[in-house]
């Protein structure tokens, strides 16, 4: 067995760190870029949304270098992403690859017993002792919570940086160096480094960035190449941002969500709004809209593919929190035909709005 995963922002360096240390056989596709995209294009219905595309090319690209096992995360709600592994499935078999799906579902979808079976089919293969594959599995969780901790700091920290560009460019090495260590030990001791760096980036006190925050679909907004790289062009102006969904976010969720435990300040932020779980993500992008007005942001950015139901619900919602909150929100639909030089106007005019606002509102005080 020979195992891949789909690309979804830094999720490929927890799984390489997981199939080190269980000494499982794996290919990491390459990075997302158009030609994931156009192979992913090629071969999908015209209709079907941006995410779907690009995981198909990734599964193509992956196979092509010898992965016959996808794992993928699955979801039994009322968002299409639930029957994504089983069209993925039918489109390849038509295309001639033979090829098996882990499908990691939610446990109060599929219950505790058959998520650890499913799991247990990841290391089927690996020689190692029960205690040991918990020891990889737990290690794995523990770089992608690294990860996420990292590009938090770095997304917050390049609004008050002394000298522009540091956080992303330690940040690109992080991920790079990360990635290049051969084992989960010295992965994290990599990332322990790096977070020590970033804490420690010269900044300007006085400064007062732009603070936005980046809600949506829970893929277009975690891979960057699927948001034209959204987090670093925000950076790049000196902005200040917050993303609340990440893959150990939605690790933790999964997890508690049987016992309804799973992000109750989310939950919570939402209820006037929207109190129902209507699939995707849609309520924890209402959720954190409510949240980034009470911790003072100046705005957010909701992202998401075209066709995208939940979202699109959500759409329809955010202009009522931003009334009743004075509180601007940017849409973006994002597909494989979005032009990069109109959305990065969008963009700027955007943060030149937020810019306005707040001098209109320091005038008038």
């Amino acid at each position: 067995m020979k195992v891949t995963v789909p690309h979804l922002g830094n999720v490929y360096i927890a799984a390489k760190a997981l199939f080190e240390g269980l000494g499982v056989e794996y290919v990491i596709p390459p990075l997302n870029s158009r030609d994931a995209l156009e192979i992913g294009s090629l071969y999908s219905p015209e209709e079907i949304c941006l995410p779907f595309k690009i995981m198909l090319g990734n599964y193509i690209q992956a196979i092509e270098q010898g992965a016959d096992t996808v794992i993928v995360t699955g979801s039994c709600g009322p968002c299409r992403f639930g029957e994504y592994c089983e069209m993925h499935m039918k489109l390849l078999r038509r295309l001639g690859y033979d090829v098996d799906f882990i499908v990691i579902d939610a446990p109060k979808a599929i219950g505790m017993k058959e998520l650890a079976a499913r799991l247990s089919r990841v290391a089927e293969s690996s020689p190692l002792s029960g205690r040991q594959k918990w020891r990889a599995l737990l290690q794995a969780l523990k770089i992608m919570q690294l990860l996420d901790s990292i590009e938090a700091k770095a997304h917050d920290k390049a609004g008050y940086e002394k000298v522009k560009g540091t956080c992303r460019r330690l940040l690109n090495e992080c991920r790079q160096k990360t990635y290049s260590c051969e084992t989960p030990e010295r992965m994290i001791e990599c990332l322990h480094d790096y977070s020590r760096m970033i804490d420690g980036t010269p900044c300007d006190n006085d400064a007062n960035p732009l603070k936005i925050a980046v809600i949506g679909e829970i893929y277009t907004i975690i891979e960057p190449f699927s948001n034209l790289y959204i987090e670093d062009k925000l950076m790049n102006m000196g902005i200040s941002t917050r993303r609340l969904l990440t893959p150990s976010w939605w690790v933790k969720n999964t997890l508690l969500s049987p016992l309804r435990l799973n992000s109750p300040g989310i939950r919570r932020a939402s209820r006037d709004y929207l109190p129902y779980s209507i699939g995707g993500h849609a309520r924890e992008c209402i959720g954190e809209a409510v949240l980034s007005w009470k911790s003072g942001f100046d705005g957010a950015i909701q992202v998401f593919p075209m066709g995208c139901m939940p979202e699109i619900v959500s759409k329809t919602i955010l202009p009522s929190v931003a009334r009743d909150k004075d509180f601007p929100v940017l849409t973006l639909v994002v597909d494989e035909m979005t032009g990069e030089a109109g959305y990065i106007t969008r963009i700027e005019a955007f943060a030149d709005m937020l810019e306005r606002r707040r001098s209109h509102d320091v005038s008038r005080s």
